[in-house]
């Protein structure tokens, strides 16, 4: 029992040796076919077998029947002898026809047997011998010779010739039988190699599906070990895909803050710096005006110049004026958002010629999505005045559940929304800026149906009441 334990590891290496091997598949096909060939090779030994058992069983009762055929060929002569009578030679002519037909089987059995002929022929030369004698004591009673067919049959040559025919045909049907045991003894080998082939094929196919399950187990082991590296692999990647887009998301919300700032600096200090130059050269120039009239007449020419100077400051003070608005929109910060957006879709109107609907109701935003909101809006209006080819626009501001809703949408002629235009940057940072305020943005958009434009942002949450202080006297 140690041994067989000792050898198991040592087997099951051979084994995964073998199942591993480029020889394997070979080799098993190899002994598949030699276990087919001698199966086939055995079925066709035992088929073989079987036809000669056959015959030879043939042979034994047609030399059954040769012996009862002469025993009935002699019962019906007896008692026609005895009797006289006709009806008793009918079975003896059928024992004869009988005879002819045993002995024919019988050549025929061993015509190009050389061992068993002479056995055969000496059979037949005794019944033969036999016929003739029934013949002569017929033939006898027939001439009314009753002292000859009745010495003849007393003499006891029919029984020494029946002695001798037993002894003939005991011998053939020993022959028969002791090649029979052959062929017997034949088909069980037949059968035990039959036996074995079939149990060593079931060993092999018992080994070839452990191995199969074997390599089935690693290949499910090595597969499942693959899904769980990818797998790993996949939950690393997204982590650095989730950390990568929250630095980006914060790093936008930075730059666009420090974007905001840097306008709203650069809107104080040229609403300060370039505003107070601006005002004191208006100032300057009226008191310059004024001086030269109460000296007395000015010159034309001179006039002109003052007067196209005025205009120049003018516009440089309006100029001023736009460019601080669109730095830092004051209406948002005086006005509050939906009179902000109510003077940009005015403005707008005016100087595109498009008709802007306004639905604007008063929402609550924190100062960033209010400023985010009229952003979006800003870059939508300028985004139907360059492409969209529009006739109307309509603005919408409004509450939808713990959300505000801002839309721009016009009825131009759209665009795929599938297709990445180059022109797309506007809308995408509108869309990083919406993200970073915890809200959504929507483009809706095909050819021919118009563009809409669509963002969602949280509300501002209320703050809470505060509680109400203790009564000292109490």
């Amino acid at each position: 029992m140690k041994n067989i334990l000792a050898t198991m590891p040592r087997l099951a290496a051979w084994l995964d040796r073998f199942s591993r091997s480029v020889f394997s598949f070979p080799l098993a096909l190899m002994a598949a076919l030699g276990l087919l060939f001698i199966s086939e090779l055995s079925y066709r030994h035992a088929m073989q077998a079987i036809e000669q058992l056959r015959v030879q069983n043939l042979a034994r009762v047609a030399t059954h029947r040769l012996l009862l055929a002469v025993v009935d060929a002699e019962s019906g002569q007896r008692g026609y002898l005895l009797t006289g009578r006709p009806e008793y030679l009918q079975p003896y002519q059928k024992a004869v026809q009988d005879i002819r037909d045993a002995t024919l089987a019988l050549q025929q059995r061993y015509g190009k047997d050389d061992a068993q002929r002479p056995q055969l022929d000496r059979l037949l030369q005794l019944v033969a011998s036999k016929l003739s004698e029934l013949e002569t004591t017929l033939e006898l009673r027939n001439q009314g010779r009753d002292q000859a067919w009745r010495e003849l049959v007393g003499s006891g040559i029919g029984r020494e010739a029946m002695q001798a025919m037993r002894e003939a045909a005991d011998a053939l049907i020993a022959s028969e039988t002791e090649a029979i045991n052959r062929q017997r003894q034949g088909i069980e080998e037949t059968l035990q190699i039959n036996r074995i082939g079939v149990g060593t094929v079931t060993a092999i196919s018992l080994l070839a599906f452990f191995l199969y399950l074997r390599q089935s187990v690693a290949l499910d082991q090595e597969r499942q070990s693959r899904q769980q590296v990818l797998q790993n692999e996949r939950d690393r990647l997204e982590r650095q895909v989730r950390e990568r887009t929250s630095d980006l998301t914060h790093l936008a919300q930075h730059l666009q803050s420090a974007r905001e700032d840097e306008k709203s600096r650069l809107a104080r200090e040229l609403h300060d710096e370039l505003g107070a130059l601006l005002t004191a050269a208006k100032l300057d120039l009226a008191r310059i005006r004024s001086r030269l009239v109460q000296m007395g007449a000015v010159p034309p020419e001179l006039s002109t110049r003052i007067e196209h100077l005025t205009s120049t400051l003018n516009s440089g003070i309006a100029l001023k004026r736009r460019i601080i608005e669109d730095l830092r929109p004051s209406a948002l910060s005086n006005l509050g958002l939906v009179a902000a957006l109510e003077i940009l879709a005015r403005e707008f109107e005016q100087r595109s010629g498009l008709k802007v609907q306004c639905a604007l109701r008063a929402v609550r935003l924190t100062p960033a999505s209010e400023l985010t909101v009229y952003r979006l809006v800003q870059e939508g209006l300028t985004n139907v005045a360059k492409y969209a080819q529009a006739r109307e626009v309509r603005i919408t501001l409004r509450e939808r559940g713990p959300w505000a809703l801002a839309a721009v949408q016009d009825d131009g002629t759209g665009f795929d929304t599938g297709v990445q235009k180059a022109s797309a940057h506007g809308l995408l940072g509108m869309r990083y800026r919406v993200e970073a305020e915890g809200g959504r943005l929507r483009l809706h958009s095909a050819p021919g149906q118009g563009t809409r434009i669509e963002a969602t942002l949280p509300l501002r949450a209320e703050a809470p009441a505060p509680a109400p202080q203790a009564d000292p006297a109490a």
